[in-house]
Order: C-alpha cells, then sequence, then structure tokens
C-alpha cells in the first residue's frame, strides 16, 4: 500500500522569513532555508504526495487534532512575534481523505484524535514556515498535526505517530513524509535580550544538553534517547514538550528504532533555543518497543509525561 518514505525533525524559526526581506537580519537564516529546500528535493525524489507537519505552534487542551483542510490560502502575521513574521502569504492543497484515515488509526489504536475538513482553521507557522521553502510550487498537499499539547501523555503522542505509519503503510495509496516541526532546547532569550541572543543558545548548559542529544543520535542510542525524552523535555524548555519529537520517533519505532541520522543543516542558535533540520532513517520496524497505554488520567505531570 502506501509508504512513510522520509522522517525529519525540522526548524521553522520565524527568523527565516525575516531572512528575505531587506534589513539587518537579510540572508542570516540562508543554510536553514536551504535545509528545507534539500528535504523538499529529497521528498520529491522520494515521490512524496503529501508533508505531515507535527506543529508545535499549534495548542490543543485535549485531544489530538488534524487539520486536514481541502486548500490553504491565506495571510499570516504571527500573534506571537509579530516583528518577524508579518504578512506572509501561503497555499497549499490538503488532503482530508488521508487526514481521516490517519484519525481512524489512532483511534483504533486508543489515541484520541479528531480530523477537521469542513473548517475554516488555518495551519500555524510551524506548518507554514517549512511549506514557504519546501512547497513554494504547491507540488505537495499538505496536514498539520496539533503538538504544542499541553494536557497529554508523551506515551500517547509516541503511540499516535507509530498509528499513522500503519494507516500510511496498510491503508494509503500513496507516499508521505513526517515532518516534526520544532526546536532540540527552546529556552527563549529574556526580554530586552533577544538582539544579543539572536545567534545564541541561552545557556552553556542547553547548548551542551543539545550536543549530548545529538551525540546519542549519531550513536543511534535510540532507547536511552527514549527513556529520557521527558526529562529533557523538561529541563530543555522542549517546545510543544516536545510531542513532535515523541510522535516521529514513534513513527519510527520509539526504543525499537535503528536508524541514523543525517544533519541536513547543523545546529544553531536562534534567539536562545537551539535548532537544525535532520533527516531520520526510514526503518522497517514492528511496534514492539512502543510504550503502553496510559490507565490512569490524574497521576499529575511526571507521570503524565514519562514513557
Amino acid at each position: 500500500m502506501g509508504k512513510l518514505a522520509l522522517a525529519a525533525k525540522i526548524t521553522h524559526v520565524p527568523s527565516m522569513y525575516l531572512s528575505e526581506l531587506p534589513g539587518p537580519r537579510f540572508g542570516t537564516r540562508q543554510d536553514a532555508i536551504e535545509g528545507h529546500q534539500e528535504i523538499s528535493r529529497r521528498c520529491r525524489a522520494l515521490g512524496v504526495d503529501t508533508l505531515v507537519v507535527f506543529d508545535t505552534h499549534w495548542l490543543v487542551n485535549a485531544n489530538y487534532h488534524i487539520n486536514c483542510g481541502v486548500h490553504f490560502k491565506g495571510t499570516y502575521t504571527s500573534n506571537e512575534l509579530p516583528h518577524f513574521i508579518s504578512n506572509m502569504g501561503y497555499e497549499s492543497a490538503g488532503n482530508p481523505a488521508l487526514g481521516h484515515m490517519l484519525a481512524q488509526a489512532c483511534n483504533a489504536f486508543g489515541v484520541e484524535t479528531l480530523a477537521h475538513d469542513a473548517t475554516t482553521l488555518q495551519p500555524e507557522y510551524g506548518t507554514l514556515v517549512p511549506l514557504r521553502y519546501m512547497n513554494a510550487d504547491q507540488h505537495f498537499k499538505v496536514i498539520s498535526v496539533s503538538a504544542l499539547c499541553t494536557s497529554h501523555y508523551l506515551n500517547d503522542s509516541a503511540r499516535l505517530g507509530w498509528a499513522m505509519r500503519e494507516a500510511v503503510e496498510k491503508h494509503y495509496d500513496g507516499t508521505v513524509a513526517f515532518l516534526a516541526s520544532g526546536s532540540l532546547s527552546h529556552r527563549f532569550a529574556q526580554n530586552g535580550l533577544a538582539p544579543e541572543f539572536a545567534f545564541k543558545v541561552w545557556s552553556p548548559f542547553l547548548e551542551h544538553l543539545d550536543a549530548h542529544v545529538l551525540a546519542m543520535w549519531h550513536k543511534r542510542e535510540w532507547a536511552d534517547f527514549c527513556e529520557m525524552l521527558p526529562e529533557y523535555a523538561a529541563k530543555g524548555h522542549g517546545e510543544g514538550f516536545m510531542h513532535d519529537t515523541a510522535m516521529l520517533l514513534g513513527a519510527l519505532g520509539w526504543r525499537g528504532y535503528d536508524g541514523a541520522v543525517d544533519i541536513v543543516t547543523p545546529y544553531f542558535g536562534a534567539s536562545g533555543t537551539g535548532q537544525l533540520n535532520a533527516v531520520f532513517e526510514v526503518t522497517p520496524q514492528d511496534g514492539q518497543h512502543l510504550p503502553a497505554a496510559v490507565a490512569s488520567q490524574a497521576q499529575g505531570y511526571k507521570v503524565a509525561t514519562r514513557l
């Protein structure tokens, strides 16, 4: 049936858009933009028809949600950083059929998920920034998945990722890429210090923590990384509590994953946060190393994030 052809952890820093505009930041994120363009090139070579983006800027307080509208078009200004992204145009086709297929598989796997196609809901910039550089010609369809999950178990996000891969491989007649759109450490520079940290990570601790994680990825220490993910998300100020990362690793097999990582855009600092573009090898997996379903819903934050 279908195929998950490419999986990646990607940046969506708004300074990429600012980098296009005349001014002091012009050209300063060209490496990140070129990383997105390289991922797009690889997707095209692999025959990908739809980009599924796990978006850490889509905040949800209950359930998991899939934005699978028929077509997305508009002009976007960030409510978070309107001086970075203002009046940015976007347009992409959606994939409602795949969106409902993904939701159905997640629900069957015990992860409550809702698909929205007849909606005025538009994607957030965790989806829109990558699409600007990966899909300027509207070559791909796009689906956005909520990954700023305020009341969710990382266990369930990992299982959601696996269920989505199962749906693609068993029921979809096409080829898909999964993109985890979010940073590594994500401690923004304190207000008033943002210009000083425009190209830096907030602290040596966070920079060393990210470096250790990248070394683990290089050595394929996936079981250990999955074990430490909840604490990494907490102590590294993980963007979206790193639900995008749990989704991606879940799709790849979680603790049983044994693939390599190709760093397309080397690690860089942006407004205090740690960023990169990295493509993960997609290997055959059987899902036996996924975390079990969470039985209790009232055990507190630490248990809620434990894997």
